[in-house]
């Protein structure tokens, strides 16, 4: 199952559709986030875990007055772009694993024991925090208990 739900990153219900972009190839892509994401590429993760954008661009890193301008200019930055499509990678693999977008949300923003009792969201600030995570969902689909 791991393979499936890696496989399907690239595919229907991976990061591009989570992010609501055009393309999915990967070569598309990498050009998208070297040029930076639209803004509406934010706010479409936002609605879909329920959370304000203001809350999605804190945990991109982003200060508020550099989120403020994000939003007039209606482009991120090629940094931004790539946490925010590390941040719908994690999500897309949530919900393939856990079988739905609402699954998805409730684990991401649920305690996890595996990862020390806190919120797996908020371990998606850093490569080694997503990585971390993304370890976590592959045990769930093999059926290890995390």
């Amino acid at each position: 199952m791991a393979t499936t739900a890696a496989a399907s990153l690239a595919g229907p219900g991976g990061p591009a559709q989570v992010l609501e972009l055009e393309g999915d190839r990967p070569a598309d892509l990498l050009a998208a986030v070297r040029h930076g994401l639209p803004f509406t590429a934010l706010e479409a993760i936002a609605s879909q875990l329920d959370l304000p954008t203001s809350d999605i661009g804190a945990l991109l890193g982003i200060p508020q007055r550099t989120f403020a301008r994000r939003r007039k200019t209606l482009l991120l930055s090629p940094q931004e772009s790539d946490r925010l499509y590390r941040l719908a990678r994690t999500f897309a693999m949530a919900a393939e694993v856990l079988g739905s977008t609402i699954k998805a949300r409730q684990w991401l923003l649920s305690p996890n024991r595996a990862l020390a009792g806190e919120v797996p969201l908020q371990w998606l600030d850093t490569d080694i925090g997503s990585r971390q995570v993304e370890e976590v969902l592959l045990r769930l689909s093999y059926g290890v208990f995390s």
